[in-house]
């Protein structure tokens, strides 16, 4: 049996409040502990969008009487709420902003809305950018004249993965993260088991999207760049999926340890590799306090099947269904507590806390 620090996944979609069709603060937090992630930073675009002291209200007081794991919530940055934001960051993850395009009050259009929030959001606190290639080159470019850390979403493409590179080697605050799906997936990818035509292709739909073999290839060969594996778990309904108009995103959690201990059999990466990904480097990164006595135990003997039908997240399917892994959580202790074993949560509702100590 082989015992790991809690994880801490620092990209999730809670979809709670407005969505919870999808999924909530227990069921998330139930997503989580199966899959032996002990804290998760919950994204600010839901609906509505947490951008100000209320919607934080709303977002924190659904969490501390659901979850059942620990949390922190983002907060985002919008058009004109940089002086709010900055003085509610120490209640929050850290700041998001959406340098693509997004919806309603989070709508950053151009580049001069991006600048108050650099001047004002405290430098102890991160931003985190959902940018892809030039936006992210620009948004690399702000840290490097404002001075301050930022933290790259979900890195998908070999272009970016490369630019971050010379950005950290020129000694720019910036740390990045990649998805498993970004790893293991590709655009032209036959082990998708997800249906013909319509269906399958909006079971395919992601934000970015799935890439090609040498954007892949890329980010395996430069893991040293890779800061953290986040999810970016975005629970939808296969209904959804299966529309005419399907959203973007898969669900991630119950998923992302075994696809990494996948690589770790296959010499891809180490244990290690896993902890400082999962755990230190999140840790460091987020600001995020020691858990004590909080560890999970992985039987990495254990091979199986991925199957929608097990977990515990809403959404109720996976992209990754049907695949053959090895390496499944047995238990997780979270402060001192089984919270989950065998299958079960065993957590209740309310027993996660808010790492940023709003509860203590």
């Amino acid at each position: 049996m082989l015992e790991l620090p809690g994880l801490i996944d620092p990209h999730v979609h809670v979809r709670e409040p407005g969505q919870t069709h999808k999924e909530d603060w227990d069921t998330v937090t139930q997503a989580a502990l199966a899959g032996g992630v002990t804290t998760i930073l919950a994204m600010p675009n839901t609906k509505p969008p947490i951008f100000d002291a209320s919607t934080l209200d709303l977002a924190l007081n659904a969490a501390k009487s659901k979850a059942r794991c620990d949390y922190a919530q983002f907060l985002g940055a919008g058009p004109d709420n940089a002086d709010t934001a900055a003085a509610l960051a120490p209640q929050t993850a850290g700041l998001k902003m959406y340098l693509d395009s997004t919806f309603g009050e989070l709508r950053l259009d151009d580049m001069t809305l991006w600048m108050p929030h650099f001047e004002k959001f405290p430098k102890d606190y991160p931003i985190v950018l959902h940018s892809e290639s030039r936006t992210m080159a620009a948004g690399i470019l702000f840290a490097a004249v404002y001075d301050r850390p930022i933290h790259i979403a979900h890195v998908s493409l070999k272009e970016e993965i490369l630019l971050i590179k010379a950005a950290k080697e020129r000694g720019i605050k910036v740390t990045c993260e990649v998805c498993p799906h970004h790893l293991f997936l590709t655009a032209d990818s036959s082990s998708l088991t997800l249906g013909e035509g319509r269906r399958g292709e909006g079971r395919r739909e992601v934000r970015p999207r799935l890439a090609g073999k040498e954007d892949v290839e890329a980010l395996w060969q430069n893991l040293d760049v890779i800061d953290c594996f986040a999810t970016d778990h975005a629970p939808h309904t296969l209904a959804e999926k299966d529309s005419d108009n399907p959203p973007p995103g898969f669900p991630g959690l119950e998923t992302l340890l075994p696809l990494l201990l996948i690589a770790v059999d296959d010499g891809r990466l180490t244990i290690d590799d896993v902890i400082k990904r999962l755990h230190t480097n999140p840790r460091r990164i987020f600001n995020i306090p020691e858990q004590p006595e909080t560890w999970i135990e992985v039987d990495e003997t254990a091979e199986y099947e991925i199957k929608a039908a097990d977990q515990f997240t809403r959404c109720g399917w996976t992209p990754f269904d049907g695949w053959k892994v090895k390496g499944k959580v047995r238990k997780v202790v979270l402060r001192g507590q089984v919270a989950f074993e065998d299958g079960k949560v065993l957590a209740e509702q309310g027993y996660g806390r808010n790492v940023r100590g709003l509860e203590s």
